[in-house]
């Protein structure tokens, strides 16, 4: 089994799908710029890139959509290392294309935000997360920093 997950994930990166694989990495690069009015640019992306502890830069690929004005990234029930960076330190940098945003993740516990990001995800994705439940996942919605 070991040897069959290792030649799938060979060739996917070898066919150029790389950035559909939850890999991390460390630092983003790119041109950081102020997050813009309309996030049409950025939600149009399938994924993006998320960097967490500034200390140590952790980056992931992820999916991202957005619900009421704001970016939204999932981890499901997945307590992922991003996530526990997220914990101690809300500051993170998403990446989509060349340009960086430097944003605040902030776990959403509202059950009517959940059901709204729900819809979005799967309209976007085409299928619901399989955990809906507020309390057992881990939903963040990105915002500009506060001072």
């Amino acid at each position: 089994m070991r040897k069959l997950i290792t030649a799938v994930l060979i060739g996917l990166l070898a066919s150029g799908c790389a950035e559909y694989l939850p890999i991390s990495s460390g630092a983003l690069e790119g041109r950081v710029l102020p997050l813009p009015p309309s996030l049409d640019r950025i939600t149009q992306d399938k994924i993006i890139q998320l960097e967490t502890s500034a200390s140590d830069p952790y980056s992931v690929n992820l999916w991202v959509v957005e619900v009421v004005d704001d970016l939204h990234v999932f981890a499901g029930d997945n307590k992922a290392t991003w996530v526990e960076h997220i914990e101690q330190n809300p500051n993170v940098r998403l990446r989509s294309g060349d340009e960086i945003f430097e944003l605040e993740a902030v776990r959403v516990n509202d059950p009517e935000i959940f059901a709204l990001f729900s819809e979005a995800w799967e309209a976007k994705y085409g299928n619901r997360p399989q955990n809906e439940s507020v309390a057992q996942t881990y939903l963040y919605r990105l915002r500009p920093r506060s001072s």
